[in-house]
């Protein structure tokens, strides 16, 4: 089973210079400074009041019951305003700042009962950006706190085992054109992968070993834009735009931030990590082996409890014209899945259908 990732693939083509850096180091310090600069505290709604700008028809400043200018919303504050007060914010967006504010104030104040409300704030000299409106029990998880660790193991990301990777399995000098390494004052991203030390796996295709790289991606967001995790793969190779191409044993480790999340993070993901880093690969191929020998009983049963009986022919069809040979194993039923998800136009249903198959090869487990 393999398949294509595009989640590398959709942060090189999204961010702005700004928001690359050329290796974990500088991505760290990015980190760090936007830490120091950034205050959470929490308040009552009632403690909060929107304001128009002088001079400018559109934009809004928060103040608290003291008079004291707090902080400009940014665009992503802003909306967690809004649905605070319970206001689309698109439609605010379009308003006079005037009006807006009046009707953020208004949801604030009468709309909704007293409640508590998580802020963070951001001060570097000039006014102060308020990024985030959560609830009071938000558990932040700093990107800060994620690439300090990512850099006590992995060094700068370009010269240690797991670092940037390169174009089609050849390391190139890494560049903010080529990175895998984000972030922003909404979200981060990481990709790292291991290319030198690959694993071979028996019977990949046809019946041949092949040999695949170790990758993980982490991303979070500190304002409440994504949930935290990491993504854990073997792959054939990543290409110039940054897709993953033959990804096998995909698995996540995701949670919302609850107000347990950033112990989670240390004792979860964290390990996870760096056991995945320090592993040997003959626990990889001995689940890939595994599945291979995992006989099925009754495939038409095992496929038609999962999908529709003209998709599980579909399904069985494409691993015959693939193949050469009709269904039999797990392993069979994870690559007969992904090749049919292969062609499937929307990429959601296309993901799905992926780790679908993922789940499929542990059952051998």
């Amino acid at each position: 089973m393999s398949e294509t990732l595009y989640q590398a693939s959709h942060q090189w083509m999204s961010r702005p210079d700004d928001q690359r850096f050329a290796s974990l180091t500088d991505l760290n310090a990015f980190c760090e400074n936007d830490r120091a600069r950034s205050i959470g505290r929490v308040v009552s709604t009632r403690a909060l009041e929107a304001r128009p700008v002088e001079n400018d028809t559109k934009a809004l400043v928060v103040y608290n019951r003291e008079n004291e200018r707090i902080a400009t919303p940014t665009h992503w504050a802003f909306g967690q305003l809004a649905s605070r007060a319970g206001a689309p914010a698109n439609y605010l967006r379009d308003l006079p700042g005037a009006l807006a504010a009046d009707c953020i104030n208004y949801g604030l104040k009468y709309q909704r009962d007293v409640e508590d409300i998580g802020v963070l704030v951001y001060k570097n000299g000039g006014p102060a950006e308020l990024r985030a409106v959560t609830g009071p029990n938000y558990g932040r998880v700093w990107n800060a706190q994620i690439t300090r660790a990512l850099v006590d193991r992995f060094g700068d990301g370009i010269t240690g085992d797991f670092r940037v990777p390169g174009e089609f399995g050849k390391a190139v000098e890494v560049t903010k054109k080529n990175t895998t390494l984000y972030a922003s004052d909404r979200d981060m991203f990481v990709f790292l992968a291991d290319e030198e030390h690959r694993i071979s796996m028996p019977n990949r295709r046809d019946g041949k070993r092949g040999d695949l790289a170790r990758g993980f991606f982490v991303w979070n967001s500190q304002v409440g834009r994504t949930t935290f995790g990491v993504a854990l793969f073997l792959f054939d190779y990543v290409c110039c735009n940054r897709m993953v191409w033959g990804a096998e044993g995909y698995a996540e480790i995701k949670f919302r931030h609850t107000a347990s999340a950033p112990d989670r993070w240390l004792e979860e993901v964290y390990p996870a990590i760096s056991a995945y880093a320090n592993a040997s690969e003959q626990p990889i191929v001995a689940a890939i082996e595994a599945a291979q020998s995992k006989k099925l009983q009754d495939v038409d049963d095992f496929l038609r409890s999962r999908y529709s009986g003209n998709m599980s022919n579909a399904i069985k069809a494409v691993h015959m014209a693939e193949e050469g040979r009709p269904v039999e194993t797990l392993w069979d039923a994870a690559t007969a899945i992904t090749a049919y998800a292969r062609e499937l136009p929307h990429q959601d249903v296309r993901v799905e259908m992926e780790r679908e198959a993922g789940k499929i090869l542990r059952l051998a487990a």
